[in-house]
């Protein structure tokens, strides 16, 4: 028995090493009876001495009460998405982006399995595991500390003190999986349709003890928020890893195109064999100071790729073929197919994309069909396998009317729309679309609550929605007053929504959450009422998009107006400072102290431009360490340099610390 907080300390160290021998390590150094008779003495001298508990005592990851619900944690910095290549030319194409913006070719890679499961993102802080939480929509996640404490692969105190975010993938190894959908299966519960949703479902279990019986893993692929200071991301994940974290089973630095490609086909070919699921592998660009020369995207950061394995594809037969009506009354072509089995998720309908597509592969009700699908990417029809043709298959007629609400559609070659604006179809998809989280995200207005409140006639539109009062909400089902009242609340909240925001939710063809963006920054709430020609001075904006904000503002003028009125959008205000830097067009080249993104706002704020490429034009550009080949360019040009030191000087001369 343990006598004193000394041995309670040395028997909970000894307990730790154990278990990383265990679960990280796959070696074990002691028998189970060894380990649980130690565990036993270890939890009797908790009960004993609650106030003398050690945090990261392995008795510790199991026990917290099951969640009501999960709340929200923001991460200290984004969890970025990733850009897919999927063969050796676009992966080639991925690789001069990366050169030509970096000016150089003597770059290397880090190469890491892609696991295929759940993002996690962990924050310790003074050496404890302070939060878990989801990727979420990349800046808030849902918390699944308690969760996550039962993973034994996640240590629940590290050696190192500082505050730092720790991302990786959870997963389920596949002779896991397969026990436990066997047991789901004894007990008459839905099993799972494969490792990655299994993952994913029991991360998110409100009760702890469920995801401890799960036998989870978490494997680190990155580092968000840190402040440790190396030069390449190899060594800073080795440091990782050194923390007591589980490895890859294969890790590479690649110095070019073939070698990547090397690694890529041994990934291929070991991926079945492995004991968890992988979807490819990750390509990053290995020094960290390249990082902020390259940048990001609204969606992805440029310096990393994920080179994803082949699509699985099946073949199966198409039964018929249905016509959809989306919100913006695009009427979309969805195959009806015998179900088959790809990657471990049954598929029953692939999407035809419209009906020129149909024409243009011959495809029939009838046909055997080559169906694919890749990650989540909605399944698709390939290929027609006309050898397997009989004669009876039926030809695919265009539709004349839409399905939905029965009036003519516009034919317009590629697309057919339904032009009615009060078609049910249309209606409640919009509505749908309109509360959705990246619009207007309005809590309780799903899809079940929306089309409920259609049918019993409480909206026809989106403006009808600002008229609900509780004693309409009453007089549902399922209703009770205080949902009444949350949902009447949640509805008002959106007033005085961000400009962006309503623009998006309105669902205008081909204008998503960064033309919104762009839209209100250049024009605010007179968006709708700009000539046609100044929506083209916009970065990015072709005639497609411009046609399609002409057409819905000419049918939909009015209802953008009442909307408008009702939720008085904001249009952020910009103070233009007179510095130094106003009206000037300006360059960034080199290493700097702070990220090249936070730079760019900070010039911004200034009134400067901030531009990728050196021309005449150019007024300055600003150098920190290593600058590349921009600072030769501007030589050669005569544009003026300046130093870093000096922007820090002008950015304290105007008020700003940085």
């Amino acid at each position: 028995m343990i006598k004193n907080y000394d041995e309670y300390k040395e028997a909970v160290e000894k307990l730790k090493r154990w278990a990383y021998a265990y679960y990280v390590l796959d070696n074990p150094e002691v028998p189970d009876e060894v380990y649980d008779r130690l565990y036993r003495e270890v939890e009797e001298y908790e009960k004993a001495h609650p106030d003398q508990i050690d945090p990261t005592s392995p008795t510790q990851r199991i026990g917290a009460e099951p969640a009501k619900e999960f709340r929200k944690i923001r991460h200290l910095t984004k969890m970025w998405s990733m850009e897919d290549v999927f063969d050796q030319k676009e992966l080639h194409e991925w690789l001069e982006r990366v050169y030509k913006n970096v000016g150089r070719r003597d770059i290397q890679f880090y190469v890491e399995p892609k696991f295929d499961g759940a993002s996690l993102n962990l924050i310790y802080e003074n050496g404890l595991l302070r939060s878990a939480a989801t990727r979420g929509d990349g800046e808030v996640g849902e918390d699944v500390t308690a969760n996550a404490k039962t993973i034994p692969s996640i240590p629940l105190g590290i050696d190192y003190k500082g505050l730092i975010e720790i991302r990786g993938e959870v997963v389920i190894r596949k002779d896991d999986f397969e026990k436990l959908n066997h047991e789901r299966a004894l007990k008459g519960l839905p099993t799972f349709a494969n490792p990655r949703n299994a993952a994913a479902g029991s991360l998110r279990q409100l009760d702890p003890k469920i995801t401890a019986q799960r036998k989870l893993y978490f494997y680190p692929w990155g580092v968000g928020y840190n402040e440790l200071d190396f030069k390449y991301l190899h060594e800073l994940m080795d440091f990782v890893y050194s923390l007591g974290f589980l490895k890859p089973f294969k890790r590479a630095i690649c110095t070019s195109e073939e070698e990547i490609q090397h690694i890529y086909d041994q990934f291929k070919k070991e991926r079945d064999s492995l004991p968890v699921m992988l979807d490819g592998m990750v390509i990053k660009v290995d020094e960290i100071a390249l990082h902020d020369i390259l940048g990001y995207t609204v969606k992805y950061p440029r310096w990393m790729v994920a080179y994803k394995f082949p699509a699985v594809e099946k073949m199966t037969r198409i039964k018929d073929v249905v016509p959809q009506v989306g919100r913006t009354g695009v009427i979309t072509p969805v195959a009806i197919l015998e179900p088959v089995e790809i990657d471990g998720v049954i598929v029953e309908r692939a999407t035809l994309h419209n009906y020129a597509e149909i024409e243009r592969k011959d495809i029939r009700i009838g046909d055997m069909v080559i169906v694919i699908r890749s990650g989540d990417v909605i399944p698709e029809i390939t290929k027609v396998l006309k050898e397997y043709r009989t004669g009876k298959e039926k030809p695919i007629k265009r539709p004349t009317k839409c399905p939905v609400c029965a009036q003519p559609v516009l034919d317009e070659g590629i697309l057919i729309k339904c032009q009615n604006l009060s078609c049910p179809a249309r209606v409640v998809n919009s509505i749908i679309y309109f509360a959705s989280k990246q619009c207007l995200d309005i809590p309780g207005l799903g899809e079940a609550t929306v089309r409920l409140l259609y049918e019993k006639g409480l909206v026809k539109d989106v403006v009808d929605l600002f008229k609900l009062k509780v004693e309409d909400l009453l007089k549902l089902p399922g209703f009770a007053k205080k949902k009444a009242q949350n949902l009447i609340k949640a509805i008002q909240s959106v007033k005085g929504v961000e400009c962006w925001r309503f623009v998006n939710a309105l669902g205008i063809e081909h204008i998503g959450e960064v033309a919104s963006k762009k839209l209100c920054e250049k024009f605010g709430l007179d968006w709708y009422k700009v000539p046609k020609e100044k929506l083209y001075e916009i970065e990015g904006f072709g005639p497609e998009m411009v046609r399609s904000i002409e057409e819905f503002v000419q049918v939909n003028k009015d209802k953008i107006e009442k909307l408008i009125q009702i939720l008085q959008p904001k249009v952020p205000k910009k103070e233009e400072k007179q510095t130094p830097l106003s009206g000037k067009r300006i360059v960034l080249t080199g290493v700097m102290r702070l990220p090249r993104e936070k730079i760019k706002e900070l010039l911004e704020s200034l009134g400067a431009h901030v531009s990728g490429s050196v021309s005449k034009k150019t007024d300055f550009v600003i150098y920190g360490k290593d600058p590349g080949s921009k600072y030769d360019k501007a030589k050669e040009l005569g544009v003026e340099l300046l130093p870093e030191e000096k922007l820090w000087q002008i950015l304290k001369e105007v008020g700003i610390e940085a």
